[in-house]
C-alpha cells in the first residue's frame, strides 16, 4: 500500500522547520502497526490530498483517522 499526502504549498512554508520529515516518521510508525507493507510519501503541492493506493474503502478510513490523530497530537510527538 502506498500512502501519499499532500500539504498545500502554504501550510508547508508555514510549518516548522523538520515538521514534514518528523510527520512522516510518525506516520510511518502509526501507520506500520496496522499495515506491514506501507509506504509514506509527503509532499509540498498545491492542495490537501490525501491518496492510498492498495487500499479498500475501510483501510483508507483507518488511515484518514490516523492521519487526523497524528496530526492533532504534533504536540505530543513533535517537540520531544
Amino acid at each position: 500500500m502506498h500512502i501519499e499526502l499532500n500539504i498545500a504549498k502554504e501550510k508547508a512554508k508555514a510549518m516548522p522547520k523538520g515538521a514534514i520529515p518528523a510527520l512522516h516518521d510518525e506516520l510511518v510508525r502509526r501507520l506500520d502497526k496496522l499495515y506491514s507493507d506501507i509506504t509514506v510519501e509527503i509532499k509540498a503541492k498545491g492542495d490537501d490530498a490525501l491518496y492510498a493506493r492498495g487500499a479498500s474503502a475501510e483501510e483508507r478510513k483507518d488511515i484518514e483517522t490516523i492521519l487526523q490523530e497524528t496530526w492533532e497530537s504534533a504536540d505530543d510527538w513533535f517537540y520531544q
